[in-house]
């Protein structure tokens, strides 16, 4: 029920200032008031919706939505709006991670370093086998490590979103069947600069990395 209705919101099938009821999501899903309450709970808790007495559960602009929230990236990702929703996740990625890299380039712990070029040569080995969902987490854990490496507790904070746009392009068929060479050799670049404490080559490579997902996207439009 939360998936079909933050879906329609986020498509626009749901639009601004549509009014839901209790009594209608009640009837619609058969559900027990409790949970159709839960639900817009939740909805509004994302600044979907918005719940006044005497007027209803009414559906928000698309500037109340908690864009950040890993749901209603995915909803955004599985609907009409994937390629806007894409196009903004990726700028907020290459203004973000760069300077996450280059940060942990500067602070991570030896443990961090180690871990990173291990989980690059893994992706090589996954990614040039096809492997795609071993090769999803392993990306996920990459970037995961470098936003949080650096001790910037704002950089940390957008794990789940990188991590939310990285599933999304698996799941919905975005990816080729194989990354690209070029894409692995860049995460190796990266990981091998942040092992080195080399901080300008670390946001170097990691612009040229997200350089590459950007001309995909441009490619696939």
């Amino acid at each position: 029920m939360l998936d079909t209705i933050g879906l329609q919101i986020t498509g626009d099938e749901l639009p601004e200032g549509h009014v839901l009821t209790l009594d209608r999501i009640q009837e619609r899903f058969g559900v027990s008031r409790t949970v159709a309450r839960e639900t817009m709970r939740v909805l509004e808790s994302m600044g979907l919706v918005r719940s006044r007495r005497r007027v209803g559960i009414t559906v928000q602009p698309r500037a109340s939505w908690n864009v950040f929230d890993p749901r209603v990236i995915w909803w955004r990702l599985s609907g009409n709006g994937r390629d806007a929703q894409l196009r903004s996740l990726t700028q907020l990625r290459i203004a973000v991670e760069p300077i996450a890299a280059g940060a942990a380039a500067r602070n991570a712990s030896a443990a961090d370093r180690e871990r990173v070029v291990g989980l690059a040569a893994a992706m090589r080995t996954r990614g040039e086998a096809g492997e795609l969902d071993k090769f999803l987490e392993l990306d996920i854990a990459f970037h995961a490590l470098l936003l949080d490496a650096g001790g910037n507790e704002m950089f940390a904070a957008l794990t789940e979103v990188v991590a939310a746009v990285l599933r999304g392009r698996t799941q919905l068929g975005l990816m080729p069947r194989r990354p690209v060479p070029k894409a692995l050799d860049l995460h190796e670049a990266v990981a091998r600069a942040v092992a080195d404490g080399r901080p300008e080559r670390a946001e170097q490579a990691m612009r040229e990395l997200l350089g590459e997902v950007r001309k995909a996207m441009t490619a696939d439009d």
